[in-house]
């Protein structure tokens, strides 16, 4: 039993030598990393951070001091995850405020002020007294009303602009039906004129001729009563008695036509039975 605990004793000594010594290592690399940085050696100061937290994942440090370095070299998707990191592995408050004070500034320089404000927020209700943060804040929801009416006035004209367009166009489908009810009407009239002047010439001359002659007989029947017959002259017969002998031959040459066709009537056999 005795033997037990003494190597029990030792694995716990040995395991405590060894994270000791990868702690002090994960220290040694972050200060190595910051004199890097400092020398503005952002590229060998992140590989020496990246170094530090193989040997200690929950080295909070690391992690931000990588956040620092991604956000010199304006990669601020890698800043934001390494300072989302830092508050999560962060084991004091002034930890949690740093981290999210530098996750409001990366959120600024992306211009994302919803995620701005909520950050410095944060970063505020760690520590309420750091004067920066509070300006960072106001200055974040500042610019988050301005963007918002911003982007409201930009609604307002693309309405106004999609209005003025369906009202031209609708301006425009009534003008094209004017212009074709109006070509309608055109194409009518020019119709009915070529109706007119495609009247054959033929016709139009006996038209003209009727005309003359209608105007002629009302002349020729002003003449007549202006211009009466002369009387007869002794021994020649007058003109009433020419006319009543032409009627006496005529009522004759009637009669005698009548009993002809009477006699040819009843020479003609009349058919009882159809001839088909």
């Amino acid at each position: 039993m005795m033997h037990l605990k003494y190597l029990n004793l030792v694995i716990f000594l040995l395991t405590s030598t060894v994270i000791w010594s990868q702690t002090e290592a994960s220290k040694n690399l972050i200060v190595e990393g910051n004199d890097l940085h400092n020398q503005e050696e952002f590229i060998k100061a992140e590989t020496q951070y990246r170094k530090s937290i193989s040997l200690s994942p929950n080295q909070s440090d690391a992690f931000h001091n990588l956040g620092n370095t991604s956000y010199r070299i304006a990669d601020y998707d890698a800043a934001s995850q390494r300072f989302f990191q830092t508050q999560k592995n962060a084991t004091s408050k002034d930890e949690k405020y740093s981290a999210f004070h530098n996750m409001g500034n990366v959120y600024m320089k992306q211009k994302n002020y919803p995620q701005a404000v909520e950050a410095f927020k944060n970063s505020l209700r760690n520590n309420p007294t750091d004067e920066e943060t509070r300006y960072n804040y106001a200055l974040a929801k500042e610019l988050l009303e301005k963007e918002k009416q911003n982007q409201d006035q930009q609604n307002k004209e693309d309405k106004k602009d999609q209005k003025d367009q369906e009202d031209k166009k609708k301006e425009g489908d009534q003008d094209k039906k004017g212009d074709k009810e109006q070509s309608k009407d055109e194409g009518e009239d020019k119709e009915k004129e070529d109706s007119d002047e495609g009247e054959p010439e033929e016709d139009s001359k006996e038209k003209s001729g009727d005309k003359k002659q209608k105007n002629s007989e009302k002349e020729g029947d002003g003449d007549k009563k202006q211009r009466p017959l002369p009387p007869p002259k002794p021994g020649q017969i007058s003109p009433e008695q020419v006319k009543s002998l032409l009627e006496a031959m005529n009522n004759q040459e009637k009669g005698v036509q009548k009993k002809v066709n009477a006699q040819k009537t009843k020479a003609v056999p009349i058919k009882t039975k159809k001839d088909w």
